[in-house]
């Protein structure tokens, strides 16, 4: 019999699973409800989730056994850290899986709404011809602030350079050596959100980036200002957001993510300059199956006490 037991919540690709079955017996329990996890989490030695399982404090507390919890992809503010540390369950990620597909997201959502590619398809699967009312506007020589410049700031900055964009970046770990490697600049967040005609948010949820992007902050901004969010739902006040599209200070938002997921049909969804995914930054076939194998391989080397290389916990 396998030396462990893994519970899968949230699904998997095989690639990984196959990694895991070789050494530990995989519960694969995709979709499992909050209530059915805190039955089954007792006898299992390493969880691994995605974004839609809630880790609570009740959930490590239920997992007697519970050695590590995988969140396959980078963010984990699902997963109650505070809760893991004081009872020495190590949590581990996969930050570089994901990172290529979610900074492509954001440069298409960016010319999606540049150019308004969504209405235009719209209106052509309605019979409608809108050439000459769909006027956009180019990247080309156009200032884009990145808030937040790890992994995949820094990789919208390289793609956004093909574009000839002047960037700025906001980032308190920012060095010399970033600025110079990705041709970009510094500057203070007020200073950033006064400059930039784009600005694209890459920074994790936490008590200092929740609703950072606030009506104080708007009014900093440049009228006709676009905005891309593949970060985390939070971090921009969505009510002043939609307040700002209305007063014409926000020309258009393109956004993955939401406070709410999925956050049903508020006004800001429905909103005729607001284009929405459903935070499909990771959904690629290849980010996949890179966190699979990531998690994985990471999951196995936390319950041999090997060395880890994204102990988050």
């Amino acid at each position: 019999m396998a030396a462990w037991k893994i519970l899968v919540t949230d699904g998997l690709e095989e690639n990984g699973l196959k990694i895991l079955r070789e050494a530990a017996e995989v519960l694969d329990r995709n979709g499992i409800s909050a209530d059915d996890l805190l039955k089954e989490i007792s006898g299992v030695d390493a969880l691994i989730v995605r974004g839609r399982t809630k880790v609570t404090a009740q959930v490590l507390a239920a997992g007697t056994q519970l050695k590590v919890v995988g969140r396959a992809g980078v963010g984990v503010d699902n997963i109650d850290l505070k809760a893991a540390r004081e009872r020495k369950i190590m949590v581990v990620n996969s930050p570089y899986a994901t990172t290529i597909a979610v900074a492509e997201l954001a440069m298409a959502l960016m010319l999606a709404m540049a150019r308004e590619i969504p209405r235009a398809d719209a209106a052509m699967k309605n019979g409608k011809w809108l050439k000459k009312e769909l006027e956009g506007v180019e990247l080309y020589r156009k200032t884009l602030g990145i808030i937040g410049f790890g992994r995949i700031g820094s990789s919208v900055a390289r793609r956004a350079e093909a574009f000839d964009m002047k960037v700025l970046c906001c980032d308190p770990k920012i060095t010399e050596d970033n600025q110079s490697l990705y041709d970009c600049r510094a500057l203070p967040l007020d200073e950033l959100l006064a400059e930039s005609d784009f600005i694209s948010l890459h920074v994790p949820l936490n008590n200092s980036t929740r609703g950072m992007i606030n009506r104080e902050k708007f009014a900093l901004m440049k009228n006709g200002v676009r905005i891309v969010d593949v970060s985390r739902g939070g971090v921009i006040d969505e009510q002043a957001l939609l307040e700002a599209l209305e007063s014409g200070k926000v020309a258009a938002a393109a956004l993955d993510v939401f406070s709410i997921e999925p956050p049903g049909q508020t006004a800001l969804v429905c909103h005729p300059r607001v284009l929405c995914t459903p935070h499909i930054g990771a959904q690629t076939v290849e980010a996949q199956q890179r966190a699979a194998d990531d998690i994985a391989t990471e999951i196995l080397a936390a319950l041999r006490g090997e060395e880890l290389r994204w102990r988050v916990v």
